[in-house]
């Protein structure tokens, strides 16, 4: 009989996205075949602490619990001074699947540690795991490669706050504030009019010492999945997101259940369809990622397409669009979870 292979699910985190991640992972861990993988979860504390975890308890939002107080530390930190050997992880594990969100876990930092163990991984590596999670940074690529942006600035925590007046003339009213590295909408703000503009601005600096500042563009929203690594890159159809919020606010994505309606494949012409098909894989390259990304758009009113974003480990939750996007395409949640581990362990 073939051996089983060893999964370490890595979730939790430091980041703002930390619940959102235990539910991702808890969806992975009933997804994964137990004919052909054998799983164990690691959690990540939100003060940095890598414990081992049983698993078998869930928390309100239908996620992992983690159990802090357990005693089988993983990894070194200042804040703890009995640990396993980092590098036994290379031993006990064939692949791990860091199913994190946000700093710590998505812009190449755990990416980094985990090539220098040499344990094989899944998802886009440290380069495109860094370019992906600073959206300044991200844009301005895509912008050199002559693929459509919205206009933006950006600005730093310790730099002077620029008159209100002087980012209108910049971008118009209304206007969207956001950390650079952070997502799931977390601390991102719709600005209409002065009275808001240094209140989002704090809130925005809580999660990151740089944020953006966007133009507002009119259109609708639409996302795409790519799964894949060079030439055997592939696009989903695009699905829709119609939200019942303002924006698809943090809110709107996990907590509302009636935030947001989703349609797909979105209703849009052919010719449409298929240049966010092209767009999601030019993006998705453009930014060296690999294994896996959701890319986002806006298509305005006169048929045009404007990347908003990409994230590279997107969502698994029951209401994430990146794997419901594949389902449509025909690879059920079960057999997209088998190529991406396939894909980190072939990478490894």
């Amino acid at each position: 009989m073939e051996q089983k292979v060893r999964v370490a699910l890595l979730c939790g985190g430091q980041s703002a996205e930390h619940e959102v991640s235990l539910q991702s992972a808890k969806n992975i861990a009933e997804a994964v075949n137990p004919a052909v993988y054998d799983w164990t979860l690691i959690g990540i504390t939100k003060d940095g602490r890598w414990l081992w975890q049983g698993g078998e308890r869930q928390n309100a939002a239908g996620g992992f619990l983690l159990n802090e107080n357990n005693p089988k530390t993983i990894c070194l930190n200042e804040k703890n001074l009995v640990a396993f050997d980092c590098g036994n992880l290379k031993q006990l594990f064939d692949v791990v699947f860091p199913v994190l969100h946000g700093p710590f876990g998505e812009d190449g930092a755990v990416q980094g540690f985990l090539k220098m163990l040499g344990v094989p991984f899944v998802g886009s590596g440290i380069l495109g795991s860094a370019l992906g999670m600073d959206k300044a940074v991200a844009k301005k690529i895509l912008r050199a490669e002559g693929i459509p942006i919205a206009h933006f600035v950006t600005l730093h925590k310790e730099e002077p706050i620029p008159a209100f007046s002087a980012i209108v003339g910049k971008l118009g009213l209304p206007l969207f504030v956001k950390p650079a590295n952070m997502g799931s909408s977390v601390g991102v703000h719709k600005i209409h009019g002065e009275d808001e503009w240094l209140w989002h601005l704090d809130d925005a600096f809580l999660y990151d010492t740089k944020i953006i500042i966007e133009e507002y563009i009119e259109g609708r929203e639409i996302e795409c999945a790519v799964l894949g690594n060079g030439a055997k890159t592939e696009a989903s159809c695009p699905g829709e997101i119609i939200a019942s919020h303002e924006f698809y606010s943090y809110d709107a994505k996990y907590i509302d259940g009636n935030g947001a309606r989703i349609e797909i494949p979105a209703k849009l012409p052919v010719g449409t369809t298929e240049t966010i098909r092209k767009m999601a894989i030019q993006t998705f390259l453009t930014l060296c990622c690999a294994d896996l990304s959701r890319v986002d758009f806006f298509v305005k009113k006169d048929g045009q397409v404007i990347v908003n974003e990409i994230n590279t480990m997107p969502g698994f939750t029951t209401i994430s669009m990146y794997p419901k996007l594949w389902e449509q395409c025909g690879i059920p949640y079960r057999t997209l979870i088998d190529r991406l581990i396939r894909y980190g362990l072939d990478r490894g």
